[in-house]
């Protein structure tokens, strides 16, 4: 059998993750996709996948993405806005139009400020309790009911003011659900990842789905990798839900250039700064940070 010689970069990137390879011991692991003109210029992955059943991670590994899930809640909510029949536009009043039961201090949020993180908003997170069992997970509407019952916002007018908000990107995933009566998981998997072939991604909904070549989550201890996969918070899908790999992710990334997916209007929206955050040299789009030319997202 032959084994092809790393190149230049995949050794340079083989150094940077050292960490996740475990230099023979069971450790969480990674995997890395780098892309120039369209092309996959290092692909390679490190570790444990599940360290209990010694499963290596692969390019096919699917992770949970967490917060880079955003990308794909605001592609959603683009390609409603986008249909012709007008029924989702960008401006609406959230209160009004979808989620009536809101108190009436969102009254002048609209779908724009969700995207931009600009609502003011309070995050549910920050109004759970922390120490609450892990087991008993909330959902996308959990969150409208929390918020429901918290006449308040962060004190600061919708749109002046950028405060980062799980809160706004759940709201954004059941909105979704109410234009187009389709459950959001659906909806994803119908109108975004069937279409580019991203086969094995999907917002996990327990009991529903089943996530194939599956990581798991770790933390350790001092001396041993303790699964800690989930949390109260895990199933809410609009902020954080979705399971993908990188060889699906580069499907992603390729529709980001042209408009097989989104149009070219829609695509200039999400990537065009709205708002400053609290790091003078970051901005915020729909669903992605922009730092001068660099599109990106922490997950």
């Amino acid at each position: 059998m032959c084994v092809a010689e790393k190149n230049g970069n995949e050794i340079f990137v083989d150094e940077l993750m050292q960490d996740y390879d475990g230099n023979g011991t069971s450790v969480p692991g990674a995997s890395v996709l780098v892309i120039c003109k369209n092309v996959p210029v290092v692909r390679q992955s490190y570790g444990f996948a599940n360290i209990e059943e010694q499963t290596f991670v692969t390019p096919a590994t699917n992770f949970r993405l967490a917060s880079i899930t955003k990308q794909f809640t605001a592609a959603a909510i683009l390609l409603l806005a986008e249909e012709k029949n007008g029924r989702l536009q960008l401006d609406d009043r959230i209160r009004e139009k979808w989620l009536q039961t809101l108190p009436e201090a969102t009254n002048a949020i609209t779908i724009r400020h969700l995207l931009t993180h600009t609502s003011g908003l309070i995050d549910y997170e920050d109004v759970i309790d922390a120490n609450a069992d892990p087991n008993h997970q909330l959902s996308d509407l959990d969150v409208l009911n929390i918020l429901s019952s918290h006449n308040r916002t962060y004190f600061t007018p919708p749109g002046t003011r950028y405060h980062y908000s799980n809160s706004g990107y759940a709201l954004l995933a059941l909105i979704v659900e109410r234009a187009s009566g389709n459950r959001f998981a659906n909806f994803l998997r119908e109108r975004i990842f069937l279409p580019l072939k991203m086969n094995e991604t999907l917002a996990y909904e327990n009991g529903i789905s089943k996530i194939v070549h599956r990581a798991f989550g770790y933390s350790n201890n001092g001396s041993l990798w303790i699964r800690t996969d989930q949390s109260q918070t895990s199933a809410v899908l609009g902020d954080g839900g979705i399971y993908s790999s990188i060889d699906d992710l580069a499907k992603w990334d390729a529709a980001l250039y042209d408009d097989r997916l989104l149009s070219l209007e829609s695509l200039q929206l999400a990537f065009s700064p709205a708002v400053r955050t609290d790091d003078p040299a970051i901005q915020y789009g729909m669903g992605w940070h922009i730092s001068g030319d660099m599109l990106w997202h922490t997950g």
